[in-house]
């Protein structure tokens, strides 16, 4: 979110709202740089709550779009795919999303999933 491919996204969506909902572009914009410093400062102080609630807050904010105009789905869909998400991959390649993962352990066996840095302490 430091890059200028955080700039170069921020725009993208930004362009996009300003044809969508020319009213609400600018109130848009200023979320996105408010959001922004949220998560710099949550990354720089730990605190991955924050992050995770604003991750959460945006899909809020897209939902109810998309429930106001069913019929942006896909202008949406593109746009994430095709411009913002190639944007926002890290340069190891990266990619911004969610995962779902599944496991079964049985007797005495253990499983450990992480989405991010994993750390086991212990026996």
């Amino acid at each position: 979110m430091t890059t200028d491919a955080w700039q170069q996204a921020r725009t993208a969506l930004v362009t996009w709202w300003r044809r969508i909902r020319p009213r609400q572009a600018g109130r848009v914009d200023a979320a996105l740089v408010e959001s922004r410093d949220r998560v710099l400062t949550a990354r720089r102080t730990g605190d991955e709550s924050a992050e995770s609630h604003l991750v959460a807050a945006w899909g809020s904010r897209l939902d109810a779009l998309l429930r106001d105009d069913p019929a942006l789905v896909d202008e949406l869909r593109r746009l994430i795919d095709e411009e913002i998400a190639p944007l926002l991959r890290g340069e190891d390649g990266a990619r911004t999303g969610s995962h779902e993962f599944r496991a079964e352990a049985s007797g005495h066996g253990r499983v450990y999933q992480a989405g991010r840095d994993q750390h086991i302490h212990g026996p």
